[in-house]
């Protein structure tokens, strides 16, 4: 979309063609719906209480909800109404007068957690850093597990410890090795997209079909699953990641519509072998979105996500072909997503500079287009490292 907004330019990357939900309060009020635009935030509750949702189809209820799995919860086709109309509303002059009033700078509210998340998935489909880690892991055997081309692997994460960027991430404690016990050494980040499904959700026993995908994701965020890699080390075998992971996964608090997304799929990797039909899907499903690790104030890694080699409707048909059912807020990580180039890597531990220390912040961060001016922003997810606490 080429048209400009009456809303103040603002930070690159949050015009028109974005317009990502997420959830405000003002100091001592109560936390709403929004969607950003700029440097503000539109509020929908008062939007819709000046009449000017009207004919949207969502309910009044999923517009002043603390969360936005109420929202999320419509069909697609809603979330195609709502879009269209707020696009109108803050595209036409004639509009800026009612939607003025439902305008707010970012500076004067608390950016909370977008959404109540149920499940969580984390995958592994970077072949770059599924080779890279298991190298380090398994130096004297295959890098790859036999089925890593064969079925995007995964793991289930904890959802109670997801939050959103800015909450500190407290370095954990755990077995180090036999008979060792203490706080982690080799603390980690890992540079991750995550889609967030939306629509009424699926009952058991009804898996999700490649090709619908689309129908069932709401957009993307930013995920750094952070990770303690000598806990990882000494207890991912036969079960996989546990302590090593389960005490922080940060996501960013603005949530890219899919529908924003489609100027910039790209056509995905070759797989071979042939992944098995219900795997197989037709269209281009890769992203086309430059990442960005900073550690301490100091770029350390650029990448992008389109060399990823699992696609998004591959891992939700493969998360739910056993019949596991999916709602509203659960969320599906990609896993650290690593390039071939040095410099591209998607973690300390691939990038070889050391681990985190107390007191380092991370910031990742992600766009479509120019860095300088991107046409698109993920925004940022950020948190700093705090000291173990007492055991």
């Amino acid at each position: 979309m080429a048209e400009a907004s009456w809303v103040p330019a603002g930070t690159p990357g949050f015009g028109l063609e974005n317009l990502p939900y997420g959830i405000v309060a003002p100091a001592g009020g109560p936390a709403r719906p929004a969607v950003r635009i700029g440097d503000h935030a539109l509020v929908l509750e008062t939007l819709a209480a000046a009449g000017l949702l009207d004919g949207v189809p969502v309910r009044r209820a999923a517009l002043s909800a603390p969360r936005l799995n109420a929202l999320m919860s419509c069909v697609p086709e809603a979330w195609a109404a709502l879009r269209a109309r707020l696009q109108e509303l803050l595209a036409d002059p004639a509009d800026r007068a009612g939607a003025a009033v439902a305008l707010v700078p970012l500076t004067d509210v608390e950016v909370r957690m977008p959404v109540a998340i149920g499940d969580y998935v984390d995958f592994y489909s970077s072949l770059e850093h599924a080779t890279n880690v298991g190298r380090r892991f398994r130096p004297d055997g295959d890098p790859l597990p036999p089925s890593w081309r064969h079925l995007p692997i995964g793991y289930h994460g904890r959802a109670g410890s997801v939050v959103v960027s800015g909450t500190d991430v407290r370095r954990p404690c755990g077995q180090l090795g036999p008979g060792a016990f203490g706080p982690t050494q080799a603390l980690d980040l890992e540079l991750e997209l995550g889609f967030l499904c939306g629509g009424p959700g699926t009952t058991p026993g009804a898996p999700i079909a490649a090709g619908d995908a689309v129908r069932h994701v709401f957009g993307f965020v930013l995920v750094n699953d952070w990770s303690a890699r000598d806990l990882q080390r000494w207890e991912y075998q036969p079960l996989g990641p546990f302590l090593a992971k389960s005490f922080a996964t940060s996501i960013s608090p603005w949530i890219v519509p899919f529908a924003a997304l489609e100027p910039y799929r790209v056509p995905g990797r070759t797989q071979d072998p042939e992944p098995l039909p219900y795997l197989r899907v037709a269209g281009d499903w890769a992203l086309d979105a430059a990442l960005e690790i900073e550690v301490a104030g100091t770029v350390v890694s650029r990448g992008n996500a389109r060399g990823l080699y699992w696609s998004v409707p591959q891992q939700l048909a493969h998360a739910t072909v056993n019949g596991a059912p999916v709602r509203a807020g659960d969320l599906f990580a990609s896993g650290t997503i690593s390039g071939a180039e040095p410099g591209s890597e998607g973690s300390l531990l691939e990038l070889g500079h050391g681990f985190l220390a107390d007191g380092d912040r991370v910031v990742l961060r992600g766009w479509c287009g120019e860095r300088a001016r991107p046409a698109l922003s993920f925004g940022e997810v950020a948190g700093t490292i705090l000291p173990a606490g007492s055991q």
